[in-house]
Order: structure tokens, then C-alpha cells, then sequence
């Protein structure tokens, strides 16, 4: 099988079987999922699909092939599902788990069931674990040889699907179905390739990841931890230790998904804004998020401006920091795609982008105010730390990070906690903001020059290049 790398917006792969396209891959990368167009001939299959649907249309035409079902692993929790509005466009019958809550018109896949279409057998197993109602699907040969398994959040390649992400009083409980699932799925014959919807980057996974989030079943009986545990107690433990903290819009994914999220129709930009019209905005609180690289929004930017750059996480932190779906003005250069920052945002709901200012040239010509940030290197924060008016260090890690060590004397608090740093935090003192890479740091560094902190951002280096200097 042919593996190549996407970038944003997803694009499609083609993975082939004797040299004849079999499955079209697409990755929205920042959100760490993939979803799949499986073709047999003039017919098609997709397989969690995000909200922004046109590509799976695109793909599907180019092939010559006409969706007949859009098939659901699981109620999600880390985006919108796009499948609502890809079976009513392209006439596709819609199908969820059984025991799914979904309000709307769709088919329930029970345990066993069988989908035929153009040649494709796809079979239905129930695989709790994930969420309560999570089913796989395995696309079987006319003779009934399994060939590729879409496992959504159950097996996953080196890893497992989260099972705390449906509240603490479920977490047990789906605990012990996983175990259960990802031991069923691991019985297929070892040729069965793996394609799961959750991959490095996703905050559904249990860990870190290698490779591109890809297997087969043999090779996840050989190396997959989540296999590796004989009895569900050590399963558990492994499972839940050392759980990174997940975004706090989550709470409504599996809501929307439920009810059915709205149409959203095709990406376009969101119209360009004056200065004044930005100003006008904050004045009435929408919220100001600045997507420059994080060397531009510490040099200038417009007054308290949440400073979360335009790369693979900015709808994560957004939603993180943001309430949901909150109304927001965007600040952008002007060689910056606003479609991706539009596209990323809708995938988690947040549909109301007032509008993008193109660069701070014409909010500086007409004298507006502007804001900074301090921006220092590892090596300066060690200098400055041993001089006499050390500056306060703000460590905005996940807590899980903390374990790896932390600087001396330093204030640990994970950058989705900050709220109101006057609150809980020295305001005599210079701060220092630190994490692993400087992405963070300069996100939780806005917080604080917000606050009006005399904050510092330490960039280009972390807490573990810091420690290493000892």
C-alpha cells in the first residue's frame, strides 16, 4: 500500500491494491483524523467524513463513482461530522451505530450487519470502548476474506481510543469494553490493513504514535501496547495513565453531532475588515485572535489580542480558550490562507468569523495603539534568571509534561487554565512564559500581556533544552 504526506486542506491518497485505486485518504491533520473513500467500480463508500465535504465530493466525481453510504464509527467528540450533509448532497444512505442518539433520519448498524454495494461487502462490528455505541466497519473480498478494517476509535495503530472522553461515570465501564474490542478486532487475519480515524496528533488517542497512523493486524499484534496487557486491570492501567488533557469544546461535539450540525456549504474567506471595523468589534467584546506567526504578534499587535498562530492546532487552542462558537474577528497577514482558518474553525463549530484585518500596516498608519511582548531564547532565561531581578518563570505545559521535570521555583499552570492571571498570579514581577517549544508559551504570554503582564515569551526552546543546561 502507498502512503504520502497531506497537507491542509485535506487532499486525497490514493492507496491502491494492484495498482487500482482502492481507497482515497484524507487527513485534517490538525485535528490528527483521517477519513475514507472507499470505490468498487462506479460506487463508493465514505467513512468519517469532517464537515467541509467538498473534497469527498471532488474525489468521488474524479473517480466516476457515486456515494451510496456514509458510514459512522462513533458519535465524535473532537469535531463536527460532515456526514449529515454528504448523504443529503450526494443521496447516500446515512449509517450510525446503533444506540447513536442521533435525531435525524439514518440507519442503524447492529452487530453483523452486512452492506453490499457495487462488489463491496462492508460487515458492522459493534466495538464499544471509544464511546458506548462505537462500531467498526470490515470491507470483506467477494469470498468473504477480510481485507480492510476502518476502526474509528478502537484499535488503533500502535495506540487505543481514549475511553474517558464520555465522563468519569463511563470511563470504566468503557474501560473493560475495550479491552474486550481491540482484543476482537486483533483476531482478524493478520493481512487485514488498518485504516483507523484517529492518528498521531489526536487528542482521542491514548499516546504518542509512531509512523503515519497506518498498520495491518499483524503488525499490531506484534508491537501495539494496548495488546500487550493479558487481563483488563494492567489494560486499565495503561490505558488511563498519563492522559493529556483534551479541549474543552469537546464537551459539545457529541451534542451537535447528535442534533446535526447545520449545513455548511463551501469554505469561502471571511470578508476583510478596516482597522475601524476591528476596533469597533473588540469595543463591543468579540474577541480578537491574532493568527501571525508568533514572531510578528510579539513585536506588534492590536491591544488584547488572544495570539494563537495559523499552523495545525489554531482551532484547538481557540476552542480551548474561546467560549463555544463564540463571534471572533480574525487578524491575518496578508499571505495567510483565511479559508484554512475559516475551514479549521467550522470543523469544531465555531461558525461566527466576523471578518479578517490583513495586516497591521493600515492599523499603525492611522496611529492606532499597539502592544508587545518580550521574546527571549533558553540561554537568556538562564542569564536572567541568575541576575538580580529574576523575572517570575509561568510554565504552561499539560500536566502530564510536568512529570518530565520542571524548572526550580517556577509557576506551573497549563495554558488553558490561565483565566484571569491577576487573580492568582504576582503582578510586580516580570513573567517569563515557557513550554516545550514556544508554542504555547507565546499563546499563554498573550493571555498575559492582555492581563497587562510585563510578559515574556521564551521561543525556540523549552523546559527540557533548559533542564539539559544544568
Amino acid at each position: 500500500m502507498l502512503h504520502d504526506v497531506l497537507r491542509e486542506p485535506p487532499e486525497p491518497r490514493a492507496i491502491t491494491a494492484a495498482g487500482r485505486p482502492l481507497v482515497v485518504d484524507f487527513l485534517a491533520r490538525g485535528l490528527g483524523d483521517r477519513s475514507y473513500l472507499v470505490l468498487a467500480g462506479d460506487r463508493a463508500i465514505m467513512v468519517d467524513p469532517q464537515r467541509d465535504v467538498e473534497p469527498y465530493l471532488t474525489a468521488a466525481e474524479a473517480h466516476g463513482a457515486r456515494l451510496t453510504h456514509v458510514l459512522e464509527t462513533h458519535v465524535h467528540n473532537d469535531y463536527v461530522s460532515g456526514g449529515l450533509e454528504l448523504a443529503r448532497r450526494s443521496g447516500a444512505a446515512l449509517v450510525l451505530p446503533d444506540g447513536s442518539g442521533a435525531g435525524y433520519a439514518h440507519r442503524a448498524a447492529r452487530d453483523g450487519d452486512l452492506f453490499e454495494t457495487g462488489g463491496l461487502r462492508v460487515r458492522a462490528i459493534h466495538t464499544p470502548g471509544h464511546t458506548p455505541e462505537h462500531t467498526s466497519y470490515l470491507v470483506e473480498r467477494d469470498d468473504g476474506v477480510p481485507a480492510l478494517l476502518f476502526s474509528g476509535g478502537s484499535l488503533l495503530a500502535g495506540s487505543a481510543g481514549r475511553t474517558d472522553l464520555a465522563g468519569p461515570g463511563w470511563t470504566d465501564r468503557l474501560t473493560s469494553a475495550q479491552f474486550a474490542s481491540v482484543r476482537r478486532l486483533a483476531a482478524l487475519p493478520g493481512d487485514t490493513a488498518l485504516h483507523p480515524t484517529h492518528g498521531p496528533g489526536s487528542f482521542c488517542t491514548v499516546a504518542a504514535q509512531p509512523g503515519d497512523g497506518f498498520g495491518s493486524i499483524a503488525r499490531e499484534r506484534e508491537a501495539n501496547p494496548a495488546l500487550l496487557d493479558a487481563d483488563p486491570l494492567a489494560f486499565a492501567r495503561r490505558q488511563l495513565r498519563g492522559l493529556l488533557r483534551f479541549p474543552a469544546y469537546y464537551a459539545h461535539m457529541a451534542p451537535l453531532n447528535r442534533s446535526g450540525a447545520r449545513p455548511l456549504g463551501a469554505i469561502v474567506a471571511p470578508p476583510d475588515l478596516e482597522p475601524a471595523q476591528l476596533e469597533s468589534l473588540a469595543a463591543a467584546g468579540i474577541p480578537v485572535v491574532d493568527g501571525r506567526p508568533r514572531a510578528a504578534f510579539a513585536e506588534a499587535h492590536v491591544p488584547g489580542a488572544l495570539g494563537v498562530e495559523l499552523d495545525d492546532a489554531f482551532a484547538s487552542y481557540v476552542g480551548w480558550l474561546l467560549p463555544f462558537d463564540n463571534p471572533l474577528a480574525l487578524v491575518l497577514d496578508r499571505g495567510q490562507d483565511a479559508r484554512e482558518a475559516v475551514r479549521q474553525l467550522a470543523r469544531i463549530g465555531f461558525d461566527r468569523v466576523r471578518g479578517a484585518l490583513r495586516g497591521l500596516d493600515g492599523w499603525a498608519g492611522e496611529r492606532r495603539p499597539l502592544a508587545s511582548i518580550g521574546r527571549a531564547s533558553v540561554p537568556e532565561l538562564r542569564r536572567a534568571l541568575e541576575g538580580v531581578r529574576p523575572p517570575l518563570v509561568l510554565d504552561v505545559r499539560q500536566p502530564t509534561e510536568w512529570e518530565d521535570g520542571v524548572i526550580p521555583g517556577s509557576v506551573l499552570r497549563f495554558v488553558a487554565d490561565l483565566g484571569e492571571p491577576a487573580t492568582w498570579l504576582p503582578t510586580d514581577r516580570p513573567v517569563w512564559v515557557i513550554c516545550r517549544s514556544g508554542h504555547r508559551a507565546a499563546i499563554g504570554a498573550s493571555i498575559l500581556a492582555a492581563a497587562g503582564f510585563d510578559a515574556t515569551t521564551v521561543d525556540g526552546g523549552g523546559v527540557a533544552d533548559f533542564l539539559r543546561m544544568e
